[in-house]
């Protein structure tokens, strides 16, 4: 499948569990860019088939407009995993979101399950990078299959392997994030930074949104939706990086039409790769305002 990670905005990816419908039907209003609707965590055991049911229904009612759907399901090795797949295979969603994923043989496996079921070749597999094998092993899991279009880190679960402590800066993390960034963007594929679980915290929530955003994150992954408008914000496009595109595109256009190779905005020697990441920033900022309209 080819990938829209450069094109569709996953600012704020929500986390919602699939058990309520109440938070169900919520999703339809919110200011999310996605929403990943959770057979996992959040989720009994004894709910797992009412889950199931409840985002099947949900998604054939339909009514989510512009929002990316991903449903989180449980483990291959889980005694849900592969029912949650042969389900989700043929509910209309984006994606499916696979937890703690270690190889790509996981991958694999679930690709062939959902083909199997019926699953079309746009149904896109997000990959959860939430233990130390994964993190190691992300390079191989992002380039499992084609239809990898998104790493979501996965801190609280990283946090627990590794026996790090949640930091205000994050340190214990930044390798694993990092490593993650250069993975996707190798890629060529979409990455959600972690979720920040103190939601009294504004002013650390805030931080973490910059900070993710200024290492490179498309987005990030939330808990709770006072968070969306933040996150959202946040990783939109400024204000000035707009206009400096705007600049860049016309400059390089009449410098084409001139038939010049080489053009200089404000003193800055602009080059052939500053004009594709200006045309993509602004394809983005074109898409959030297309849907806030």
């Amino acid at each position: 499948m080819t990938n829209d990670t450069t094109m569709r905005p996953r600012r704020s990816v929500l986390y919602m569990p699939g058990s309520n419908a109440r938070a169900l039907e919520k999703g339809r209003t919110l200011g999310a860019d996605a929403l990943i609707l959770d057979i996992e965590d959040s989720v009994a055991p004894e709910g797992k088939a009412d889950a199931r049911s409840g985002i099947a229904s949900a998604l054939a009612e339909g009514g989510y407009g512009h929002r990316e759907i991903a449903i989180r399901v449980n483990s291959l090795d889980s005694d849900w995993g592969t029912e949650d797949l042969r389900a989700v295979a043929v509910m209309g969603a984006d994606a499916v979101v696979l937890p703690k994923v270690e190889s790509a043989e996981t991958v694999q496996t679930a690709r062939s399950i959902l083909d199997a079921a019926g699953a079309p070749a746009t149904l896109g597999i997000w990959c959860m990078m939430e233990t130390p094998l994964g993190i190691l092993n992300a390079r191989e899991i992002a380039f499992a299959d084609p239809s990898v279009s998104c790493l979501t880190i996965g801190t609280s679960d990283l946090a627990k392997d590794l026996r790090c402590r949640h930091t205000p800066d994050r340190t214990p993390f930044l390798y694993a994030l990092e490593h993650c960034i250069v993975v996707a963007r190798a890629a060529g594929i979409a990455i959600l930074d972690g979720v920040h679980l103190d939601l009294s915290d504004d002013e650390g929530f805030r931080a973490s949104c910059v900070q993710g955003r200024d290492l490179g994150m498309d987005g990030k992954t939330l808990i709770h939706p006072k968070t969306i408008d933040i996150a959202n914000q946040v990783f939109a496009p400024l204000d000035s990086e707009v206009a400096w595109a705007e600049k860049i595109i016309a400059a390089h256009g009449e410098a084409a039409k001139a038939g010049k190779g080489l053009v200089v905005v404000d003193g800055k020697l602009i080059e052939n790769l500053h004009v594709a990441e200006a045309q993509r920033l602004m394809a983005m900022h074109n898409n959030i305002q297309s849907r806030e309209a």
